[in-house]
């Protein structure tokens, strides 16, 4: 560590701490969940404008934020909800019911018809149980001192795995199981705290393990190889929270933190593996700030020092501005950096929560991986969404917009959609996304800068080098059971699987120094180069509903990828039956 810095950061602990005892009341975040967090996305949509301390495109969520939106649906009462939105309601404050005061304070008898699912039966009058006293938790405290969440969480499926490939057709039993716990809450109702532990053992989809860096799993960090291709990693997360001012929210720990309102995220994403955070949130008014400094691990070619993996940095601002009650608009700008070769440690320059980052890049002379970015968000009447994001990582003005495909416009851009009670069908479902990432972008020259953590993409898991078209149905078919769709159609360049290394721009852990260059000099690069690789991907899954948060999961899942290099290509026909309990669904569409 540079001389200087342990001092800086003893101060800073010491502020952490501190602060806290003159906060205000703070909560706790909501797990990532694709199903759950649409739930909440829908209902927004069909309120027709943003919803106060709820920027969509920044998360995760804070629950009371989430309960603050079903307050001002049920206060204004003018929203068009079907049976199964008000049951969502229902399901979203039994969640979170610390913040609703003793649930709900309505006079809407549609509520009171269709709230609460029969998932339990309350104690008889003058009894209180000791556990499950609340259907969203196993065990429960709730006072002014402490309030206190504690859960069990568990997935385990079983199913088979058939691989078509002329290569090497085979056929293999899948099998995954995970137990872990999940605790959360508040002390003195300031200072909030979260954490998650699971132990995991499995056997998975084998494109599943070949899209992960050796030893770890994808969105996971260090895994080990078990017995007949399996895998065995240990998941944990943690964080504690708090507001030192009513507008400022801190918070520090191990976590994933997302930027976008689309399935993928081009500007930061959870498909890699958590990391060390402290994230400052401000919000004032229209205006969301979010200030994000990580820690994260090169996961690269001589990427250890003494049996330690290399450490990497990265500090992150987003600016997230509602225009109008309809229309939201975001600026971001990334750094990712290391200093293995000065002493190490946090370059302080970074600090600085309100500069421009490529400015800090160019006066301390670095060579650090800068990226710029924008998104966009608009509510469409009651009924729909149209989003977007554009990720700038380099560019020189002379071919940006001549049309010379010069290896240097290095950009990313998504445009998508949702559509809610499509063509007039209650709980019916519908997006759309297109997602486009120019040859090299997120890659640097070596891999303590570039856009990773322990080797996995901190964006879109394919990576660069691709166009990607999604398409996704969600239907509420009955208030236990949803169905779901999920179709993937991919181009993607890659490098040959055998020969001498080459790089043509899809590998973003590669050095783009070392670029394959075959046309005109520098210029001529474009989507799709290298060895072309077209990926169809379909998922079919029907979920039920147990209880409060319990699930069975039927999945079916098609993933054909042709290419001329027999070792790219493959087909994979997958069908798994789980049953989980207080855990997201785990998607693995790549």
């Amino acid at each position: 560590m540079v001389p200087g810095i342990s001092r800086y950061l003893k101060t800073l602990l010491i502020i952490l701490v501190s602060l806290p005892y003159y906060g205000h009341a703070q909560s706790s975040f909501i797990p990532f969940n694709d199903d759950y967090y649409h739930l909440i996305d829908r209902l927004e949509i069909k309120r027709g404008k943003f919803s106060e301390g709820l920027h969509y495109n920044t998360k995760p969520f804070e629950r009371k934020a989430v309960v603050a939106l079903t307050d001002s649906i049920l206060k204004e009462g003018t929203i068009n909800l079907t049976d199964r939105d008000w049951e969502t309601i229902d399901y979203l404050r039994e969640d979170s019911w610390e913040w609703t005061k003793g649930m709900v304070a309505t006079d809407s008898a549609k509520y009171d018809q269709l709230a609460r699912l029969h998932w339990f039966k309350l104690p008889p009058p003058g009894q209180k149980r000791k556990f499950f006293a609340h259907p969203a938790d196993l065990y429960s405290i709730h006072n002014k001192d402490l309030d206190l969440h504690f859960n069990f969480t568990t997935t385990n499926f079983i199913g088979n795995d058939r691989r078509n490939d002329l290569a090497s057709p085979s056929d293999s039993t899948l099998w995954y199981t995970t137990r872990g716990v999940e605790i959360r809450g508040m002390i003195n109702e300031k200072l909030g705290f979260y954490t998650y532990v699971a132990d995991n053992q499995g056997r998975f989809p084998r494109y599943v393990n070949h899209s992960a860096p050796q030893y770890s799993f994808p969105g996971e960090g260090l895994a080990k190889v078990t017995r007949n291709n399996g895998r065995d990693f240990l998941t944990a997360r943690g964080y504690i929270t708090f507001r030192p001012l009513k507008s400022i929210n801190v918070r520090f720990g191990h976590d994933h933190n997302t930027f976008g309102s689309g399935y993928r995220s081009l500007i930061l994403s959870d498909n890699s593996s958590p990391y060390l955070f402290l994230r400052l949130d401000t919000q004032l008014g229209r205006f969301h700030y979010t200030n994000l400094w990580t820690s994260m691990m090169n996961a690269g070619e001589n990427s250890f020092t003494e049996g330690l993996r290399n450490k990497k940095f990265a500090a992150i601002h987003h600016l997230s501005v509602n225009l109008t009650d309809r229309i939201n608009f975001g600026v971001f700008e990334a750094e990712i950096f290391n200093r293995d070769t000065v002493g190490g440690g946090y370059d302080l320059n970074y600090l600085n929560p309100i500069i421009f980052y490529r400015y800090v890049e160019s006066y301390i002379g670095s060579q650090d991986n800068a990226l710029l970015g924008f998104d966009f968000r608009w509510l469409v009447g009651r009924k729909a969404s149209i989003y977007s994001q554009f990720v700038l990582d380099e560019f020189l003005t002379r071919y940006l917009f001549n049309g010379s495909g010069s290896w240097t416009n290095k950009y990313s851009f998504q445009l998508g959609g949702k559509y809610v009670d499509a063509f007039g069908v209650p709980n019916l479902d519908l997006q759309a996304e297109y997602n486009l990432v120019r040859p090299y972008t997120y890659s640097h020259k070596d891999g303590g800068r570039n856009y990773m953590h322990y080797g996995q993409s901190l964006a879109h898991p394919l990576g660069a080098n691709f166009r990607e078209y999604l398409g996704i149905i969600r239907y509420k078919v009955t208030p236990r059971l949803s169905a779901y769709g999920t179709i993937m159609m991919a181009t993607q360049g890659k490098d040959p699987s055998s020969g001498p290394p080459m790089n043509f721009g899809g590998d973003i852990s590669k050095n783009y120094d070392e670029r394959s260059v075959n046309r005109d000099g520098e210029l001529g690069q474009k989507i799709g180069q290298g060895i072309k690789a077209s990926t169809a991907f379909t998922d079919l899954r029907l979920s039920y509903s147990l209880a409060h948060n319990l699930f069975l999961d039927g999945r079916y899942l098609v993933r054909n990828i042709k290419s001329d290099d027999v070792k790219v290509a493959s087909k994979y026909n997958v069908f798994t039956f789980a049953i989980r309990y207080n855990m997201a669904y785990r998607q693995q569409t790549f």
